[in-house]
């Protein structure tokens, strides 16, 4: 009977996996919509408790301040980025001219560097001439997606599908646990629900946590290097902070591309100290403050587990597994503590349980 079970189970685990990969292409928005929802539901329940309305309000109340936040936001900064990437590709020919009649010298000179293998004339000559194509590049994107009109009508159906999907999931997101909750076999509920409690918290922490940590690392960055001077300084901050969910990660790019910039902005190294003194200061209040208050030791990855995952994850699934990696080796590894609490509790981790050797 037992074997009949599991066989059961393999056959489900089969279909549904295989059913997820052939509906792949149509999950995005539904997956979208559900983090969204999963985000936005301890808010929509403190606003039911504490203020006592209708569940149907608090999400209507939550939804349209989410979104106006984020149109908001989508409409500032996207500009703006797109203003700082196309002036620093309109400013590389000037860059790459500093650096072979200034910085090269000093270094051939005082370090012995070479770098006869790179043609600095024949990069700048081809910047210059191409550099208004570059400068254009999300318009020409936006071009290419336009005159794909299937591509197009799939890209506003998934846009216009998230906030309605995220608006229905949310407002019904209690129902939806209760009836998982109710699916589960009775014998094996209490150690389900203890399962899932943990895993709830893991990536509670990791999710809103998380990218609360990133948010604010973006700002100071951003704030810190535009009061230093750098006209990427939006650019950059914003890319830190996006990549800091990686151990270091952010702010060791986030530094080099800061000081390569602070260098062809200024034309020598006279801000590179006080552009280190941002990253400095923005690491020591992530480490004092910010992780300890948002974050706190809930997660529990080691930095090395951490970037394995987000590997392993860009290996197997691309974009999706980075995206993916750090929530999946969160539940993980409450499975694996609970699978290392049985051991330790087993019969034969008590030395109860002999092996017979072989004769």
């Amino acid at each position: 009977m037992a074997s009949e079970t599991r066989l059961f189970w393999l056959i489900i685990a089969l279909l549904g996996g295989g059913l997820i990969y052939l509906l792949s292409p149509v999950l995005a928005p539904f997956i979208a919509a559900a983090f969204f929802a999963y985000i936005g539901d301890p808010l929509v329940n403190k606003l039911e408790v504490k203020k006592s309305i209708s569940r149907n309000l608090a999400v209507t109340i939550v939804f349209t301040i989410t979104f106006l936040i984020l149109v908001l936001l989508t409409a500032v900064l996207l500009p703006l980025i797109e203003s700082q990437i196309s002036t620093l590709i309109s400013n590389m020919p000037e860059y790459i001219k500093w650096l072979g009649t200034t910085l090269i010298p000093i270094l051939k000179e005082y370090l012995g560097f070479e770098m006869e293998i790179i043609d600095l004339a024949e990069i700048q000559s081809m910047l210059s001439k191409h550099w208004k194509d570059a400068g254009g590049i999300l318009s020409s994107l936006f071009g290419q997606v336009s005159r794909s009109g299937f591509a197009l009508v799939g890209l506003l159906i998934n846009l216009l599908l998230i906030p309605v999907l995220t608006f229905y999931l949310l407002r019904d997101w209690d129902s939806i646990i209760e009836s998982i909750d109710g699916l589960l076999p009775l014998k094996q509920q209490p150690i389900i629900r203890k399962l899932a409690r943990q895993s709830d918290e893991m990536l509670s922490a990791f999710l809103r946590g998380q990218l609360l940590v990133m948010l604010a690392l973006g700002i100071i960055y951003t704030l810190g290097l535009w009061m230093v001077g750098l006209d990427f300084a939006l650019l950059i901050g914003v890319f830190a902070g996006v990549v800091s969910f990686v151990p270091y990660l952010g702010l060791i790019l986030g530094m080099l591309f800061a000081v390569i910039s602070a260098i062809l902005q200024f034309k020598g190294f006279d801000v590179v100290h006080w552009v280190a003194l941002v990253f400095i200061v923005a690491q020591l209040l992530e480490g004092m403050l910010l992780t300890p208050k948002l974050l706190g030791d809930r997660i529990g990855l080691h930095p090395v587990a951490v970037i394995f995952s987000v590997m392993a994850g860009g290996t197997l699934y691309g974009f999706y597994g980075i995206l993916l990696a750090l929530p999946v080796a969160s539940v993980l590894l409450v499975l694996i503590r609970y699978g290392l609490q049985q051991y330790r509790e087993s019969a034969f981790y008590h030395g109860e349980v002999e092996l017979e050797a072989e004769e």
